[in-house]
Formats: structure tokens, C-alpha cells, sequence
């Protein structure tokens, strides 16, 4: 399902819990697999490409696991690697002078979160709607 304007139901609000779980889902970035997240940080719901900028692998060590203990700052399971959930720039750790993670438009509306794709992340081909 498509809502207007492209973008594309993610979850209930509520399911995205203040310092909880992160919401991972499929995307295709240049024609390959790979995957999403969304998490809530100070009221806001934020996603990004689940993809380190320190080395290319999935930030989670458990799925849906993106945040450190206390809930404020997003880690990767491999490195260590540190990123501000407000804006996905890096804190420290081996991403230092590399960015940050990759944003992805999200926004809420009446009790839903949707997520834009845009030209780089694209819905996989499967989740397409037909041409």
C-alpha cells in the first residue's frame, strides 16, 4: 500500500517505544537487499539505513537492538562504532571522520508512521506496487 504523496505505512505509533526496540524493513539500495530501521528518540520517530559507516554491516546485534543500555545513543554491535539518534552522526569509535548512517524520511500521521523512499532507498522489488 502507497498513502499519498509515496510514502509507505511502516507500523502503528505505538509500536515504536521511547529509548525501546527498533522497527527493522526491507529496502533495496542500488538494486540489492538490504535493510531499514526506525526507533523513537525524544518523542520523534528517525530511521536510517541499517548500514555502519565505519564498514558496511547491520548495526543490530540482536534484530531490532540499535540502541546502547541507557537508550540514547545508537551502537554497532560489530565495532562499537557510536551514532546520535537525533541526526545518525558519529559520536566516536571507529566511525570517526566517516559520517554518519544514512537518513531515511519518516514521518507520523493519525496514529501511523510512514517512510518515504527516495532516489538511493527504494521498497524492495517484490513490495513494489506493479508498473
Amino acid at each position: 500500500m502507497v498513502a499519498a504523496g509515496g510514502l509507505r505505512p511502516l507500523c502503528a505509533s505505538a509500536r515504536l517505544e521511547e529509548r525501546g526496540d527498533g522497527l527493522r524493513f526491507d529496502v533495496e539500495v542500488d538494486g540489492q537487499r538490504a535493510t531499514a530501521f526506525a526507533l523513537r528518540h525524544r518523542g520523534q520517530v528517525v530511521a536510517y539505513l541499517n548500514r555502519c559507516s565505519h564498514v558496511a554491516m547491520e548495526l543490530d546485534w540482536i534484530e531490532g537492538r540499535f540502541l546502547d543500555a541507557e537508550g540514547t545513543v545508537i551502537v554497532c554491535a560489530t565495532h562499537g562504532a557510536a551514532y546520535d539518534p537525533a541526526g545518525g552522526h558519529c559520536l566516536g569509535g571507529p566511525c570517526s571522520g566517516r559520517g554518519g548512517l544514512r537518513p531515511i524520511e519518516i514521518c507520523e500521521r493519525d496514529g501511523v508512521v510512514y517512510w518515504r523512499p527516495d532516489l538511493l532507498v527504494r521498497p524492495r522489488r517484490e513490495e513494489a506496487p506493479p508498473a
